[in-house]
């Protein structure tokens, strides 16, 4: 691994490194910011930042260091896409690079790349734990897109993770246009393949017994509300599986870091019950 940079914060420190990613075929950069030291290593949060996003979006405009120092939170923030000049991409925003979707792509010229959930499940909580000194408690946060990998990380993985939180998640991706896209280009066309990688759909076939604790907020000035994110879809999914979410209308927030940082807060401590 290769250390990029590293700043001093809230008597903590805030790291980037890169490293080989064997499950994305190319190289990865990651930020970390690890609390003061004490006697117990820390536990881990793992952040998911959305569309356009890398790994310092969440670390320069979310406010999040100085409240993850006083609990004594880890925090771990991946890229949202492999990257390289051999990794296929797309004219578009809201697929390629910087538009992953958290999930196994399937059909050329992705799949050879576009393995984030691998990296995510299993190759990035290796690095983390062979090099830092941290607990093996973790929970799971991110938005809008990472919204949607934190469910479905969640979801598809019972027992990993203490809790998990969302601002303004793609939900139903299955069904929204931004999921469409996304899915037709590295799943294709049958949308059964889909549902495995859609909140709604997987909640369905949930475990109550594997149930956590799960905290959504989102902003009803979200000029995505209406048609990309649609968060009661997931509360009516949550309340028919048993599962216990809190979804929280927010008056006046729209998609931004600003709702991100207005909220940080509440997200970090809501975390830090569970992962005692």
């Amino acid at each position: 691994m290769e250390l990029l940079d590293e700043h001093r914060c809230f008597s903590g420190q805030q790291q980037r490194w890169r490293h080989h990613s064997q499950a994305l075929n190319c190289a990865m950069t990651f930020s970390i910011f690890l609390p003061p030291e004490t006697d117990a290593p820390p536990p881990v949060l793992y952040w998911l930042s959305g569309l356009t996003c890398t790994d310092e979006n969440f670390t320069t405009k979310a406010g999040a260091q100085r409240v993850a120092a006083e609990l004594g939170i880890a925090l771990v923030m991946p890229d949202t896409s492999p990257r390289g000049d051999e990794v296929a991409d797309a004219e578009g925003y809201d697929l390629g690079k910087g538009a992953g979707f958290y999930l196994n792509a399937t059909v050329a010229p992705w799949a050879s790349h576009y393995r984030m959930y691998d990296y995510l499940r299993d190759e990035l909580p290796k690095v983390i734990a062979e090099n830092f000194k941290v607990a093996d408690r973790c929970a799971i946060s991110g938005h809008s897109m990472g919204g949607h990998g934190a469910l479905i990380m969640a979801l598809k993985n019972p027992g990993r993770f203490r809790s998990v939180s969302a601002f303004a998640p793609i939900v139903n991706p299955s069904a929204v246009p931004w999921g469409k896209k996304a899915f037709t280009a590295y799943l294709g066309e049958d949308e059964i393949q889909w549902h495995q990688w859609d909140s709604c759909a997987l909640l369905e076939k949930a475990d109550p017994a594997h149930a956590i604790p799960t905290l959504v907020d989102q902003g009803d000035s979200d000029p995505f509300f209406g048609e990309q994110l649609q968060p009661e879809r997931l509360d009516d999914a949550a309340r028919k599986a048993g599962w216990p979410l809190t979804l929280r209308m927010q008056p006046g927030y729209d998609h931004s870091y600003y709702f991100i940082a207005t909220f940080i807060e509440e997200h970090l401590r809501f975390h830090a019950q569970h992962l005692r």
